[in-house]
Parts: C-alpha cells; sequence; structure tokens
C-alpha cells in the first residue's frame, strides 16, 4: 500500500526527514546531524589526522593572514560578516591580526544557533576584548540582506571551512549568487575550497579508522529516535564513503545491512529498507582551478586572489563582484 501524502509538519526537522525517507533512493540531509551530539562529534572529526581540512586552512590563516588583511581594509572601515561561525576558533587568527594592525572593522558572526554565538561572543570578550562584536543570529541569507540594508561600509564575507562543498555545483552557484547580489563593488567574499587530490587521501578524511565519522553519519538516525520516535537500530546500518576522481564528488550513505521496517512516531511513519538498500546522507565536493572560475563565472564574482596550503590539498579565495 502506498503511503499517504503528509502535508502538515511541526518543524522542519519533522518535513526534511519524511520527505527524505519517502523518496526513492532515500536521503537525509546533512544539516540536521548538528544536534549537541553531533556538533561535538564533528569537532572531534576535525582533530583527526585523516581530517586534513581543518588544519589546511588553520595554515593558510596563520601564514597569510598579513596579506588577507591588507586586502580587507579599507579607509572607512569594514564589516566582517562570517556565514555560520561556530565556535570562531580559525577566525581569531584574522581577528588577532586585524586587531594588532589597528584596523577599524566590526565582526559579525552570523549563526542559526544561538548557544553558539552566545558562546563565540564570550570567548571572543575573553580572549581578543577589542574586537567589536554584534551577534547576527538567524538564516545567512535573510541576515545578509539586513545587513546590506542597514551598513554602508565595506563587507567582508567569510566562509571558512569548506561548506561551500555541501552543495552540489548548481545549488553552489544559487548560494555563490545570492552573496554577490549582496555584495557591491568594493565588497569581498573570503571562502574555502578544498582541492582535488589523490582518490585516497579523501576516502580517508571520511571514513577514520576509529570510527568517529561513522558515528558522526549514524548521528542522523540517533536523532530521529530521540526527537522523532523513531526505532533506528544504528547497528544495522553501514557507514560508506564514495569518491569519484572525475566529478570531485564525495558521497556518504548509510546502506541497510539487512532487510528490516523501522517505524518514526511522530511522522506516523514506517519505512521498509530492502537488504543493501541506502539512504544518502551527505556530499563533499572537491574542485579545481576550471571549476572555480565557472563558478565565479556563473554567480557574477572574479578570483581577485588565493592563498594554498604547502601541498595545496585547500585554498582560501578572495572573489569580488564583476
Amino acid at each position: 500500500m502506498k503511503t499517504p501524502v503528509r502535508t502538515t509538519f511541526s518543524s522542519a526537522f519533522e518535513e526534511d526527514c519524511y520527505k527524505g525517507l519517502t523518496s526513492e533512493p532515500k536521503y537525509l540531509l546533512s544539516k540536521h546531524i548538528y544536534d549537541n551530539k553531533g556538533d561535538k562529534l564533528f569537532q572531534d572529526i576535525m582533530d583527526l589526522p585523516e581530517y586534513y581540512l581543518t588544519n589546511c586552512e588553520y595554515h593558510i590563516l596563520q601564514k597569510h593572514s598579513a596579506e588577507i588583511g591588507r586586502y580587507f581594509s579599507d579607509p572607512e572601515g569594514f564589516d566582517l560578516i562570517e556565514l555560520g561561525a561556530g565556535d570562531g576558533k580559525k577566525t581569531k587568527i584574522l581577528l588577532r591580526q586585524l586587531v594588532e594592525n589597528k584596523f577599524d572593522f566590526s565582526y559579525l558572526p552570523v549563526d542559526i544557533s544561538e548557544n553558539a554565538l552566545k558562546g563565540l561572543e564570550a570567548s571572543l570578550k575573553d580572549e581578543i576584548p577589542e574586537v567589536k562584536v554584534k551577534v547576527q543570529q538567524g538564516m545567512y541569507f535573510e541576515t545578509l540582506e539586513k545587513i546590506a540594508e542597514k551598513r554602508l561600509r565595506k563587507k567582508v564575507i567569510l566562509m571558512l571551512g569548506s561548506n561551500i562543498g555541501n552543495l552540489l555545483h548548481k545549488d553552489a552557484v544559487l548560494f555563490l549568487r545570492k552573496i554577490s547580489e549582496a555584495m557591491n563593488s568594493r565588497d569581498l567574499l573570503f571562502i574555502g575550497f578544498d582541492q582535488k587530490k589523490h582518490p585516497q587521501i579523501i576516502l580517508d578524511a571520511y571514513n577514520d579508522r576509529t570510527g568517529v565519522t561513522e558515528a558522526f553519519n549514524k548521528n542522523h538516525l540517533v536523532r530521529i529516535n530521540s526527537e522523532l520516535g523513531g526505532n533506528f537500530n544504528p547497528e544495522n546500518f553501514l557507514h560508506w564513503e564514495t569518491y569519484n576522481p572525475e566529478s570531485g564528488t564525495a558521497k556518504s550513505y548509510l546502506v541497510s545491512k539487512k532487510s528490516q521496517t523501522v517505524i518514526i512516531k511522530a511522522l506516523d511513519l514506517t519505512v521498509h529498507f530492502d537488504p543493501w538498500e541506502t539512504i544518502h546522507t551527505e556530499i563533499s565536493q572537491k574542485y579545481d582551478d576550471n571549476v572555480i572560475k565557472w563558478l565565479a563565472d556563473e554567480s557574477g564574482l572574479e578570483v581577485a586572489e588565493f592563498f594554498a596550503d604547502e601541498k595545496n590539498f585547500y585554498r582560501n579565495y578572495i572573489f569580488k563582484k564583476k
């Protein structure tokens, strides 16, 4: 019997889970991994030796922060707007450099999590009290548009951590185009892109031997159990990572090890899984020069400069509006 289509939901989490688990093939959106447990697991992932992305970007910022700061500076001052600020660990490298050089700027961290913003604001007050912080809770684009309407001086939009890689190219173009529309001729976008490299290095980054990434991926199921009354057994699913070196796309899956049925009470939903049926959970896109140029052209941007780590595993690009 076909599952009746549900049209009302009490949260975006409910709606997204319902749509994903009633689709063919099944999927879950990666943004919903990040509850308190998911946040902690991702912090653990960033400390793994296999997960090169964090250290690469950290070293780029340490080595090039003075030069980056000179690009950001403006005689009339500027607003440093960070999308998805989190704990600000890497951003603080730049903030210290800007403070040491006595640049006139305000730091506007944007995040959907009030707790994350409160924690960041408190840590900055303790560690770098000279920084003028104006936290902005909300969704990226709505918040960015409000800032653009109210503040006329130069904007430097910051997006660290290669979060752009969680979007397919067509969605990345839409994302960058929206940022471009909020920019004027003086504004800059500073954003991280993970580069194509040996496929095994990429696979290892998302499938560590200690199982932290596996636990992170399975937190989808744990959260559905705790918040939506699901009865998933995470041990009945295999964490599986693939990488296509032609497209530069790494994909994460949860694979059902056997025929099984899961009930999710809050959704009034029964989901059947055949043996080896998949749930697609995340993509992590990798880039080269040609793809970066294409993304910029399609989005109304152009590359002003980029900074790479010593192995050229990762790059931070500065874009300006065409």
